[in-house]
Parts: C-alpha cells; structure tokens; sequence
C-alpha cells in the first residue's frame, strides 16, 4: 500500500520560523535528555507527543534480536488494543511501521488511507490519523503516533513529531537485558528475577524505602512488606509475570514511615521475557512522587485518566472519571460535565453537586437530578462548540454572559469534547480566585477533552443498548408480584453489566388454588437473545402447567419434556416450590439448581436439603423427586440464581455459606432492604435473580370438608345430606342453606350426567363466605345457553348455579376441572 513520506523540509525550518508550541516541545525534550536515566526517559520523551503533538497513542519500535521483527519497546497514552497497534510487526512486510523503518522516510496517513489499511479491521472506528517516523540508533526503530482528531496531524504537530523522534535512540537488541544481567544498576534502577522472587535494587530505592544497604535481605516481599497494605494488590499484579503486558508498566504507591503520613513512590517498569534458561526480569526505576518534574505529573494524569476511561462503561462513570482526574489536580472550585443533545447541554455530573453552588441559570433549569441549560442561553459557549477547540478566559473577562461569568469568576476553562467528527458535550472548569493558566495546563486541558470525548460517545452507545437490553428482559420477567394471603413476596433481578447480551435468569410467584402459591426461580444457559426467549418460553410453560393443578413433580416434568422436544443445545435449571398458605408446608422439586435456602424465626438459616434431578432439557425420561418444607410463621425462604453466589475465587459452597450468614443477621421485618442488602456484593458479570418470600401465616384459616361423590341413583341426595350437616356444623344459617343445597344439587348433576370418573365436592368456608367446588375428570368447560324454549327439557343447570352466585367459574385441575360457586353466608 503507498504511503505520502516526508523528506524532512519541516524539521529543517529555521528556530525563528517555528511556532511557540513547538519551541516549547523543544525545550521538554533538551530537559528530559539530560535528565532521568535511559529507560525513564523512554516514556518521558513518548508522553510529549500526547502534550505537544495531539496524539492519543505514541509507541516506539526496534528490531528485535533476530532483526525480522520490528517490536514495541515502549509506549504512551489510551491502551493501544483501542487502535489494534500490534505488539510487534514483520520488518520485510507491508505494514506503515516497516515502510518507515526500510525507507528511512516518515509516513503520514490520514482517515480515509487508514480506514483501507490493515490495522484497521481491528479498530473500533476508522477516524484516525497515523504517523510513523524513523528514529536514529544503534539498531534503528520507528515512532509511531495515533491521533482521533478529524483533521490528523496539522504542521506544528508533525513538527514536534519530527523534534520528538530526533531526541529519541533506540536501544540496540537486549541493551536493557544486559545492563540488567551484569547489575550495572543506577541508584533509582532495581531489577527482579520474576521466578525466584529475588531482587537487585539501587542505593538510592532502598533510601526510599528507609532501608540501610546492609539491611535488604534481596527478597522482594521484604519491599512489599513495607509498603500501605491496600497497595499491595496493584503491587503484586506487577510482581507476577501473566499480569505484566506491554503498556502496564507504571503506578503509584505509598511507602510506610516512621512518622508521619506514608511517602508515595512511582514505579516504572519493563517485563524482559525469558528464553534459553534465562527467566524473565522485570527492570525498571522507583522514584519519590512528590519530586517530580510538573510536566511529568501532568502527562501522568493524562495516562491515569486514560486508564480510567478505557474502563468507564456508562456516561456517569467517564463523568466522574474526569471529574476526579481534573478538579483536584487544578485545584478548581467547579467542574460540569454535559452531552449535548441537539441543542441543550444534559448535564451528566457536577461537582460540587449542591444547586447553589452553580448560577441562577442552572438552577432554573435543575428539572432532574442535574439540569439540562439550552445552548443559545450561553453564546459564549455555543461559539466555542462551533470552533471545537479549548477556551480559556482569565480572571475579569467581561464578555461572558452571567450563566458563565458565575462558573469561574476567577477562571473559567470550556472544553468542547470531539469525537467521530462532531461535538459529544462540553466539560466546564471553574475558580472563584484570579488562576493562572500556564503551557502545561493548557496542554493537559486539551489532551483531556480529546479522551474525554471519545469515552463519552462509547458510553453513551453503550448505555442506549444496555437500557434496551434491560427493557426487553424487563419485558421478559413479571412486572409486578402478586399480593399473598398469609405472606409477603420481594423479588429482584440484576443483569449484568459485562456485555450487552440478554440472560437467562428468571423468576415468577403464581397464585393457585386453595391458597396455595408457586415460587420459582431458574436459569437458561448461556446469555444471548436465544436464552432469553427460551426463558420466557419456560416461564410460561411452567405458569401453565401450574395453573392446570398438577402436582409440583408433574409440572417440572412437563416443561422437561417440552424442552428436550425443542430444537436448542440450551438447558435449564430451576426450583419449583409449592407453598401451602394454611398448612405452612411445602413440597419442593429441583432441577439442577440451587436448592432454597430457610431463615427459621429465631434466626437461624440452613440450606434445605432438597433432592434433585437433572437440569431441564437433558434426560427426557428424568425422574423430579419432591422434597417436604415445613414452615413456621416468620420463616424466610430465599431463592437465587448462581451470579449471586458463584465467584471465579470460591466454589459455589462457599457462596451459598455466605449467603446463608448474610441472610441470619437480616432484618426480615423489611425484605426490600434485605434484598438489597444481599445484593449488594453480586458480581456484575453474570445475571443475578432473587426471590424472598417470608411466610407469616393466615390469620384467618378456612374451615374446609370434602366428598366424594359415588355414581349411585341417590348420589345427588347423598351429597346434599352431606352439605347440609357440615354447613349446620360450622353454624351456617338455615335460610342461606336452601340456597347452597340448589347450586349443589345443579353442579353434581351436571358431573354425573356430562362426565365419566371420580367425582369430588369440596366445601369451604371463610370471612363469612361459602366456596362450593366440584371437580370431575373432564377438562370440558360447561356452556352457558344463549337461550332455551319452553319445550327444553336441560340447559337450565348453569343459568339457576348463576343466579344462585355472587360469583362462579371453571379451574383446570390436573387431567379435569373444577366448577366453583361462591355465596355471601350468615350476612358475609
């Protein structure tokens, strides 16, 4: 592919001629030449070109030992997996690196050339501008520069490039390596032999450390000991070689003292792999943070913000992203962060967060949680989106409306953040005292915006499809709970916030019959839009098969084999539990899922020992053993999913341990804040489901009788006999009996005659009112007749049940149904 080289014409332009920034650039890198030591000033010299040059990404390539492959040495800025920069690239291929490398001649691409390029298939976005330039040394190399902004690298810009690649040497092949190996080590220099854990420091690292020479033992946990504990996570990710990859080679930490506040540290270094019995080595320099250059600092933060934004997945995390890498730094009173929305700035953070902290303007316009101020309100600031570039208004500026003027009286700073070619919002930093903006600042101000705006067009995509996929599974799972006679019902569902993918996650409370209630939770393999329809599939299969009255085994067996009979690789785990309100027993059947666990009224918890079958959708002829629960009044019965037990660190034991201790030391006068409360900890890259059902008892307990019904010529006369006594047993008025005895006589006719099989009446009786219910083996729902002559002999059955009813209606019951009346009695 042909690439526009550069001969060199710019850099060779007089000192008068060029312009302040790179007079500027210039002067940073004579510093850094003859400041730190070889491998700091490396990075140092990279980090320029993300000040002075506008470049997100700045790295550094030489050959390697076999002198085929042009590898990465160093780098500087956004993560370069954003951009598919490659770790290394064939010196003798067709790649922009190795052109420039064979050449000698600089290659400058723009947006269209580098949208047709290879790396570009492994870019998110085709927007960029690259620059690779040769640089001089032993073994030679390449700089290689990456920009975001629309119009690429401008003259200045490849002027302090060209600057930038002079004051560069590459290393000649395993330069650094041998340094290291003959313990030729400067005073701020260590080296660590990553097998044995043994480590050569320098004199001036261990005065550092407030160590004598003749003190360190050569063990790296001896450093690690005196360092702030809660340091000593990012330390280790450092000391282990499978956490050390090319781009991580830098962060700060704090070092105990004997008196006073810890000292903070920077560490810098560089994983040299092993080979040939060599082990790998870790070299690099520690240094005293608070004595470094402020040109250094403030690249750093760059970095640091960078490195937070890569990470930021929603709009409010690259807010406070910015926000915290800003305001402190600058010392500034006020920092708001707003998208822009066709014509309005939406805020997405402001800090401090209080509305009178902020103009009359902004408080007008404070409708939510932040406000959200129309652009033509501030023209100042409308100019400045237009032009896309940083404003900087000092102390006493006149020309500023008030809704700005009163962000900064003292400063104010408006960056516009680019990104994909236009405007994303706008990033406001305010001082209420004169400040003075120097070069550095302003420097760190403009590479910030630039980050900032790509991050917030990323998550704003992505929290328009995360808010998408959050309502079709909303749209998937029970809107509402139902209210239960003698018990109250929470539920939650989380979805994970590590992909855009739909779960499988589910839960539902079905009423039945009887003051009975089915709880289930379950869990469909995998996260895709096949799990998750194939959990509303299931959740609706199971709600049917529970609504039709079979037991729980039959029920969990019927949606196994409508599972296995699909056409999915998927399979499914659930629980059914069958709670009956009155009794305050249970029967439950699990399927390859969690069993439930049970918090007693005293406090106590125990993981139900329920016998299992397998998930749903593997073995068609499976067995779905039912397991009995007894509850008392007060008893909590929990239902999850693994997300909220499972962790890549314990076994799903150990999680159900926890949750089950978490769950004793519950309030469960509130199950919504013990929901939350359980929630709390979830690991966010799977769904999690929780259902909480805390049984209290009915404080009214039905009187219930039943009878079965021979198919005798005096079966109608036996079962009124029947009604009669039970009803003058539980003290029913006579003049209300007259009434049930006809609805009863009507509904067991109707069996008899229109059905074949068992037959069975079921009274029962509460709140003053009467439930009538036959059931018979027939699923057929009796019809009401339209209308019926005189000469008719039948049909007037269902018509006297209606009249005789306040109301009245038909129920599956497994492999039948069950015609039911209901009677106001003894003036209920």
């Amino acid at each position: 592919m042909p690439h526009k080289r550069c001969n060199g014409e710019v850099a060779g332009e007089d000192a008068a001629e060029r312009g302040p920034r790179t007079l500027r650039a210039e002067g940073a890198l004579n510093a850094i030449v003859a400041g730190p030591v070889p491998q700091e000033r490396l990075r140092v010299i990279l980090e320029q070109a993300l000040v002075f040059a506008g470049a997100s990404f700045a790295a550094l390539y030489a050959p390697g030992d076999d002198r085929e492959l042009l590898c990465l040495v160093e780098s500087a800025g956004v993560p370069r997996s954003l951009y598919g920069v490659r770790d290394s690239y064939p010196a003798s291929g067709g790649s922009p690196v190795a052109d420039a490398h064979r050449a000698g001649e600089a290659v400058w691409i723009g947006p269209e050339e580098f949208a047709g390029s290879a790396e570009s298939r492994h870019v998110p976005s085709s927007g960029f501008s690259l620059a690779v330039l040769p640089v001089r040394g032993d073994g030679g190399g390449c700089l290689l520069a990456l920009t975001e902004r629309p119009d690429g690298f401008d003259t200045d810009d490849r002027t302090c490039l060209e600057a930038i690649a002079e004051a560069m040497t590459c290393p000649a092949p395993a330069e650094t390596a041998a340094r290291a190996e003959t313990g030729d080590l400067q005073p701020d220099a260590f080296t660590l032999t990553m097998d044995s854990g043994r480590v050569e420091v320098g004199d001036g690292i261990l005065r550092l450390f407030g160590l004598a020479p003749g003190e360190f033992d050569g063990k790296v946990e001896t450093l690690l000991g005196l360092t702030v504990p809660e340091d000593l996570p990012s330390l280790m990710s450092v000391t282990e070689s499978d956490h050390m990859t090319i781009g991580e080679r830098e962060l700060e930490f704090r070092v105990l003292q004997p008196t006073g506040p810890p000292k903070w540290l920077r560490l810098s270094g560089r994983l040299l792999p092993g080979g040939e019995g060599r082990p790998a080595l870790l070299v690099g320099t520690v240094a005293d943070a608070s004595t470094l250059r402020p040109d250094v600092t403030d690249v750093a933060r760059v970095q640091r913000l960078a490195a937070a934004l890569a990470t930021a997945g929603t709009v409010r995390d690259v807010s406070q992203a910015v926000v915290a890498a800003l305001r402190r730094p600058l010392r500034a009173d006020r920092i708001a962060l707003a998208e822009l929305e066709n014509d309005r700035l939406v805020v997405t953070v402001l800090d401090p967060p209080d509305p009178e902290s902020w103009p009359e303007l902004w408080r007008l316009e404070w409708r939510t949680e932040w406000p959200d101020a129309p652009v033509r309100a501030m023209p100042t600031l409308a100019a400045a989106l237009r032009e896309g570039r940083a404003r900087i208004w000092p102390a006493g500026t006149g020309d500023l409306e008030p809704a700005l003027a009163d962000v900064g009286p003292g400063g104010l700073a408006v960056l516009p953040l680019p990104a994909g070619g236009r405007m994303a919002g706008a990033c406001l930093i305010g001082w209420d005292t004169p400040h003075d903006f120097g070069p550095d600042e302003r420097a760190l101000l403009t590479a910030s915006a630039g980050l900032a705006g790509q991050a917030l067009m990323r998550a704003h995509a992505f929290d328009a499809e995360h808010e998408l996929v959050g309502m079709l599974q909303r749209q998937l799972l029970p809107r509402r709970l139902p209210k239960l006679p003698g018990a109250v019902a929470v539920a939650r569902y989380l979805p994970s916030t590590a992909g855009l993918e739909l779960g499988g996650d589910w839960y539902d409370v079905i009423p039945l019959p009887d003051h009975h209630v089915a709880l289930v939770i379950g869990d469909v393999q995998g996260h895709s839009a096949g799990a998750a329809t194939l959990m509303g599939q299931m959740r609706t299969a199971l709600r049917a098969y529970a609504v039709e009255g079979h037991p729980p085994d039959v029920v969990v067996s019927h949606a196994n084999r409508l599972l296995t009979g699909m056409e999915t690789d998927l399979f499914a785990t659930c629980v059914y539990v069958d709670l009956d309100m009155e009794e305050g027993s249970a029967w439950c059947v699990r399927a390859g899922h969690l069993p439930p666990v049970l918090r007693h009224p005293d406090g106590s918890t125990e993981i139900a020992e329920v016998e299992g079958g397998p998930p749903l959708g593997v073995v068609t002829q499976a067995d779905f053993p039912m397991s009995p629960l007894r509850l008392r009044p007060g008893t909590l019965i929990a239902l999850t999913t693994d997300g909220l037990v499972e962790t890549p660190e314990s076994d799903i034991d150990e999680g159900m341990d926890r949750f089950a201790h978490a769950l004793a030391v519950s309030a469960p006068d509130h199950l919504g804040l013990v929901a939350d409360a359980l929630l709390g900890n979830a690991r966010r890259n799977d769904d999690v489901a929780l259902l909480l059902v805390r049984y209290d008892g009915m404080a009214l307990r039905p009187l219930r009788e039943s009878w079965s019904v021979w198919r005798l010529p005096e079966a109608v006369r036996h079962a009124r006999r029947f009604t009669r006594r039970t009803l003058r047993t539980w003290g029913v008025p006579d003049d209300d009996i007259d009434g049930v005895l006809l609805i009863v006589s009507e509904l067991v006719t109707n069996a008899l005659v229109h059905t074949d099989g068992k037959v069975r009446l079921d009274l029962t009786l509460i709140g003053g009112r009467l439930r009538v219910a036959v059931a018979d083996a027939s699923p057929r729902t009796p019809v009401k007749p339209t209308s019926i002559g005189w000469e008719a002999t039948g049909g007037r059955g269902i018509l006297l049940v209606e009249a005789m009813s306040a109301t009245w209606g038909t129920l599956p019951v497994s492999g039948g149904k069950q015609v039911w009346s209901e009677i106001p009695v003894g003036g209920g």
